[in-house]
């Protein structure tokens, strides 16, 4: 087959890539350049959008012996990844940008270009399996499994999608890079959100929505407790970063319970207020054949635990009963529900969280 191999300039990708060449495939390789300006992006360990990130997938490329090219991408990843997370912060939610930049980018625009192209499939370093039944599977290496962040994919696309790591460890895959000559053997893994160079979301939010004070209100009492300067800087769950200048009566921390955008209020709480056995979730994309309410078990942050749940597809929504009480749950998050399988588990769907009880 004719193979497009998305190279982040990570030690996944390359190895990624390196395997669908061992496997007899035609293989090309391209870098997504997704940064207006590639010096406001993460450096080094900390991003997957730099200078210094294309040159080291284009070594890789000249290593493992295929064509290369980089992609400009970036005004389409600004529009679908970067404002839309500014856009969600702004409504009250918390999004995850890894999945939607999946969902938009790199299966959705890459996919169609190479198909338009020519090419047969896409391959990418996720660490997830494509069984022989083309349904998606948990990695091998639970640690560094990334089926939470694909499930965001259509069964179109995952029938043009490859992933030659889903049956490895990350230890096996640098290993092997090191046994390639890869020079990116080593590389540290990137972390948190690439286009945020400093790490620092409050204040990336801050100079794009501008500051905006407001109430932080009792949830028991209705009271005013306290201000912030814009609601766009807590999620569900927080403790840290309240200015409350009331305790509570029982001196216990309390956590933020909801964001409303249009009174600019937060709501604070006891822990046990965080408590939620219901959720809806907008949007779905349902991946295997299923009928009325399904068994199976979801998660609802993309290294969280997971609950068993009973989900349905109600009105065009995803409705899940949970079996045990959920803690902290943002709306904005994606619920993934998998089906526990001995050969791994198996992702049914997913949906964007719109509400909790």
């Amino acid at each position: 087959m004719r193979v497009l191999a998305a190279m982040s300039g990570g030690v996944d990708s390359a190895v990624a890539a390196a395997r669908a060449v061992a496997a007899g495939h035609d293989v090309t390789g391209v870098h997504l350049a997704l940064a207006r300006n590639p010096q406001t992006y993460r450096t080094g360990a900390r991003g997957c959008c730099t200078l210094e990130d294309s040159r080291d997938a284009r070594r890789a490329a000249d290593v493992i012996g295929i064509p290369f090219y980089v992609w400009d991408m970036a005004e389409q990843f600004h529009e679908d990844v970067v404002d839309d997370f500014v856009a969600e912060y702004a409504a009250g939610r918390t999004p995850n940008p890894c999945l939607r930049c999946n969902e938009k980018i790199k299966f959705a625009a890459v996919l169609d270009r190479a198909v338009a192209l020519g090419f047969d499939a896409v391959v990418t370093g996720h660490h997830a399996r494509l069984g022989s039944d083309g349904l998606l599977r948990r990695s091998v290496d639970l640690a560094k499994d990334q089926s939470y962040v694909l499930a965001v994919l259509t069964r179109a696309q995952l029938d043009r999608a490859m992933f030659p790591l889903g049956d490895s460890t990350k230890a096996q895959v640098r290993a092997e890079a090191a046994e390639r000559g890869l020079a990116v053997a080593d590389k540290p893994d990137s972390h948190d959100i690439c286009f945020i160079a400093d790490g620092d979301t409050k204040r990336f939010l801050a100079e794009r929505l501008g500051s905006a004070p407001g109430d932080i209100v009792d949830a028991t009492t209705g009271a005013v407790i306290g201000q912030h300067e814009g609601a766009y800087a807590y999620t569900v769950g927080q403790r840290r970063g309240l200015d409350l200048r009331v305790s509570a009566p029982d001196r216990q921390p309390r956590y933020v319970l909801s964001i409303t955008p249009v009174t600019n209020t937060v709501t604070v709480g006891p822990a046990s207020s965080l408590d939620v056995t219901g959720v809806v979730g907008e949007r779905p994309v349902w991946t295997v054949p299923t009928e009325g309410a399904v068994a199976c078990e979801v998660q609802m942050r993309a290294h969280g635990e997971t609950l068993p749940a009973t989900v349905r597809l109600e009105d065009g929504r995803l409705v899940a009963a949970l079996g045990r009480a959920a803690r902290g749950i943002a709306t904005g998050q994606a619920i993934v529900c998998y089906e526990p399988s001995p050969d791994g588990d198996i992702v049914l769907g997913s949906a964007t969280i719109s509400q909790t009880s």
